[in-house]
């Protein structure tokens, strides 16, 4: 491909919340799946969220199992996949732990958002668009820089709109999705795949490869279908 594969990975809740009304950190899975979720992170180069995750956060998931170290360097790989952050605005705040953490960093950003990090060591890596106002994101053009960076693997951890933005573009391959045993409710909680959705007729179909349940929880994984065409609302995080 042109771009890198890409896997999007997440929990939820049942009633398909991935966090409640307060849009707080979704701290609500187990420990299988906090190592379900390093492990597909120590596969792939990079690591993308969106600015509003990671604001919820503070920090990202860095690999920290020595057997998973060892493989990735097995592979060819770095220590620590690319972390990713899309964000137009660009406004984080320095004394963010993600700052410290021993990953590399990289921005997706707007020209105005660059600004705020140009010659600063914080990130590794920015993309910027010339047009502030770009709507909707050129997200293929943008992904087709990556494998000629050495990012031919990403992980999708969110948020909603950017799943929703990429999902419109076609360029999620993959699901990792674990369904957490709790009902979290509420018209505004986030899910998934937030924005104005799609059309029923135009939604994306996925193919189911495998299940597991794990205690409580359940563990499925599908591959995303290739569509003539969606559509989707825009993204709206910034």
């Amino acid at each position: 491909m042109n771009r890198p594969w890409m896997s999007l990975v997440l929990a939820m809740s049942l009633d398909g919340k991935i966090a409640d009304v307060q849009r707080r950190a979704a701290r609500f899975s187990s420990p299988a799946d906090l190592d379900h979720l390093e492990a597909r992170v120590a596969e792939v180069d990079g690591v993308l969220l969106g600015g509003g995750t990671l604001r919820a956060y503070g920090t990202t998931l860095s690999v920290r199992n020595p057997h998973l170290v060892d493989a990735r360097r097995q592979r060819g790989q770095t220590d620590q996949p690319l972390h990713i952050v899309w964000s137009p605005s660009g406004r984080f705040d320095p004394q963010c732990r993600f700052f410290q953490q021993p990953v590399p960093r990289g921005l997706i950003t707007t020209a105005t958002g660059a600004q705020l990090w140009q010659g600063k060591p914080d990130f590794d890596h920015l993309w910027a668009l010339l047009d502030d106002q770009a709507d909707p994101w050129p997200w293929p053009d943008l992904l087709a820089q990556f494998p000629g960076q050495g990012i031919q693997s990403l992980a999708l951890l969110g948020g909603g709109f950017l799943t929703a933005e990429l999902l419109r573009h076609g360029l999620i391959d993959e699901v990792y999705l674990t369904l957490c045993p709790l009902l979290i409710g509420g018209a505004t909680a986030p899910t998934p795949v937030d924005g104005e959705g799609f059309l029923a007729e135009l939604a994306p179909r996925l193919m189911l490869v495998s299940c597991q349940p794990v205690a409580d929880e359940v563990f499925l994984h599908y591959r995303v279908q290739p569509a003539a065409s969606k559509d989707c609302a825009s993204s709206k995080e910034k």
